[in-house]
C-alpha cells in the first residue's frame, strides 16, 4: 500500500506539473475526509503520509480552548482544565491527537476522492501560478480579453487570467474578445472560484501608472504624482510635485507637443487630464486644483477639514463645472471639502456664523451684546478659546479690564464644565445604537439624551432645526422649544441654532435617517 501512496504521489506530480510536497497535502486532506466520514459529528481528523515510506497515519483532534471561553465546538474542543489532567504541560491553543484507524487507499477510496485531490491540486496550481505573477510587482496588466460573462471581461495575460468587472471599465467604451486591453491590479480576491485578480480601468491609480509609463522622469524619481481624481472617461486631475528646480512639472508631464498627456488620453478614450501642481500649503493646492476657475478669496477651517471658496460670478460655472464635476474632482484631489460660494453668499454665512457665535456668548456668558460683539471682533470663536487661552492676549484687548477678562474665563470655564457633566448623566439609557453612531461623540448623545432622545429611532425623528437646538441651547429650554414645535423661538435662538447645525450635524442627522429608514 505504502508503494502505491508513493507511485500516486510521483504520476499525480509529473501529470499536474506540481511539486510532490503539493500532491501530498492534497492526498492527506482527502484521507481526512474519508476518515471523518466514520464518525457523527464535526470531528477534527488529521493524516500524515510519511514522505520517503509512503505509510500513513490518522489521528483524532481536540484544540485545547480556556475554560472561560466555553466549548463551541464539542467535537473538536476540550476545556485546558481536563487536557491538564490528561498532559500536565499542555497550553491553550494547542492540540491533544489520538491514533485512530487509517481508511484504506484502494479503489473505492479512488473514486470517492479523486475529485477533491484534483481539486487541491488545481488549487495549489493556480496560488503557484498567482504568486509568481505576483512576484514580479507589476501594477498594471497587458492581455487579450477571452471571454465576456455577464458583462465583465476575463482578461488573459500570459498563465493569469484576471477580471475586469463592468463597473471597472471606462464608460461607454465597447470592449469586444480578442481586443488587447491594459488595466491596473485593483486588488486579489482570494476567495473567488474564477480569476483572483481583479482589474480595474476607471481607478485613480490607473492614470497615474500610466503617466509613469509615459513619462521617465517619475520612474527616476525626479518628478512625483502625488494624488488623482477621476470622473472616469470624462476629466481627470492629477497633482505633480517637483524638488528639482530645473524640471517643469506640468510641462513634463505633457510633454512635445502634447504628446505625454495624448499618449495616456489615447488610453483612457479621450479623457481630459487637467494637471496641477502640488503645494504644502492646502489653500495653494486648492486653488490651483479648481483652475480654471479664478479664486478670488478662500477661507480654511482645519477642524472640520474644509474651505470656503469665494470667486466672482462670471468664475462661479467655471469653478462648480459642469454637473459639479470641477468642484468635486478638486475635492478629490486635495482631499478637502470644497464650498463654492460667491461674495455675498460668504458674507451671509460670516454673518450668520458671527450671529450665532454672539447668542452663544451672550447665553453662556450671561453677558449684553456689546461685550459679545467685542469678543467676535477679537477673534474668539467657542466658550474653550475664552476659558483656555492665555490670559496674557485676552488682557491685550483694550475693552475689557482685568476683573472683566478674569470671570469671563471663570464663566467660560463653569459653562464647560456644567456641559460636560450633564452630557455624562444624559448618556444614562442612552441605547448603544445612537451612542455608536458613525460621527457621534459621547457629549452630542448625552445631550440627546438629556433631550430625551434616547433610541436611533426617535433621533432619526429629529427635525434639523430639533437637532440645532439640542446642540445649542441649554437642555431645558431645547426641550421646551421642541415641545412647543418651535413657536415661540426667538430670532438670536435661531440664529445660534442654524450655526451650530453645521455640516457634521447635517451628516449625523443625515446617517440616522437612513438607518432609520432601511428598518
Amino acid at each position: 500500500m505504502s508503494r502505491e501512496v508513493l507511485l500516486l504521489v510521483d504520476v499525480l506530480a509529473r501529470e499536474k506539473n506540481v511539486d510532490e510536497d503539493v500532491v501530498f497535502a492534497a492526498l492527506e486532506h482527502a484521507l481526512a475526509q474519508a476518515t471523518k466520514k466514520r464518525y457523527e459529528g464535526e470531528v477534527d481528523i488529521r493524516v500524515e503520509i510519511d514522505r520517503d515510506s509512503g505509510e500513513y497515519k490518522s489521528f483524532r483532534r481536540w484544540h485545547v480552548v480556556a475554560d472561560e471561553a466555553g466549548l463551541q465546538l464539542p467535537d473538536q474542543e476540550i476545556l485546558h482544565f481536563e487536557a491538564l489532567e490528561q498532559y500536565p504541560d499542555i497550553e491553550i491553543d494547542e492540540y491533544i491527537e489520538e491514533p485512530i484507524e487509517s481508511v484504506e487507499l484502494g479503489r473505492r477510496f479512488a473514486q470517492d476522492t479523486k475529485q477533491v485531490v484534483l481539486q487541491r491540486i488545481r488549487d495549489a496550481e493556480r496560488e503557484q501560478i498567482l504568486a509568481d505573477f505576483l512576484e514580479r510587482g507589476d501594477a498594471l496588466v497587458t492581455g487579450t480579453i477571452k471571454r465576456m460573462e455577464r458583462g465583465e471581461a476575463v482578461v488573459e495575460s500570459g498563465k493569469i487570467e484576471a477580471r475586469l468587472p463592468r463597473d471597472q471599465m471606462i464608460p461607454k467604451e465597447n470592449l469586444r474578445v480578442g481586443d488587447r486591453v491594459r488595466a491596473y491590479i485593483l486588488r486579489i480576491d482570494r476567495n473567488a472560484r474564477g480569476p483572483q485578480v481583479i482589474l480595474s480601468r476607471t481607478a485613480p491609480e490607473f492614470i497615474m501608472k500610466l503617466f509613469e509609463l509615459e513619462v521617465p522622469e517619475i520612474e527616476q524619481g525626479s518628478l512625483v504624482i502625488k494624488s488623482a481624481a477621476r470622473d472616469a472617461g470624462v476629466r481627470a486631475k492629477i497633482a505633480v510635485h517637483t524638488d528639482d528646480k530645473r524640471i517643469d512639472p506640468i510641462g513634463t508631464c505633457v510633454g512635445m507637443r502634447g504628446s505625454r498627456v495624448q499618449a495616456v488620453t489615447g488610453e483612457l478614450g479621450g479623457e481630459r487630464v487637467d494637471i496641477v501642481l502640488w503645494s504644502e500649503d492646502p489653500a495653494q493646492f486648492v486653488i490651483g486644483a479648481l483652475a480654471p476657475a479664478n479664486v478670488s478669496s478662500i477661507m480654511v477651517d482645519e477642524e472640520k477639514h474644509c474651505m470656503d471658496v469665494v470667486v466672482d460670478d462670471e468664475n462661479l460655472a467655471i469653478a462648480i463645472g459642469r454637473s459639479g464635476q470641477n468642484v468635486r474632482l478638486a475635492a478629490e484631489l486635495t482631499g478637502w471639502k470644497i464650498n463654492i460660494m460667491t461674495a455675498e453668499e460668504s458674507a451671509n454665512k460670516a454673518e450668520q456664523e458671527t450671529a450665532g457665535i454672539r447668542a452663544l456668548f451672550m447665553e453662556k456668558l450671561d453677558v449684553d451684546q456689546e461685550v459679545a460683539d467685542i469678543l467676535v471682533d477679537e477673534g474668539f470663536s467657542s466658550l474653550e478659546e475664552i476659558a483656555y487661552v492665555p490670559i496674557s492676549e485676552m488682557l491685550e484687548i483694550e475693552a475689557l479690564d482685568e476683573d472683566t477678562v478674569n470671570e469671563l474665563r471663570n464663566r467660560a470655564r463653569d459653562s464647560l464644565l456644567t456641559e460636560a457633566i450633564a452630557s455624562e448623566e444624559g448618556i444614562d439609557g442612552v441605547e448603544d445604537a445612537l451612542i455608536n453612531l458613525d460621527g457621534m461623540s459621547r457629549v452630542t448623545a448625552g445631550k440627546l439624551g438629556l433631550a430625551g432622545v434616547k433610541t436611533l429611532v426617535a433621533f432619526g425623528g429629529l427635525a434639523y432645526d430639533e437637532f440645532g437646538a439640542i446642540l445649542a441651547l441649554s437642555t431645558d429650554r431645547a426641550r421646551q422649544l421642541i415641545k412647543d414645535a418651535f413657536e415661540d423661538v426667538t430670532d438670536d435662538e435661531m440664529k445660534l441654532i442654524d450655526a451650530k447645525y453645521d455640516d457634521h450635524a447635517k451628516a449625523l442627522l443625515a446617517t440616522a435617517w437612513k438607518l432609520v429608514e432601511a428598518k
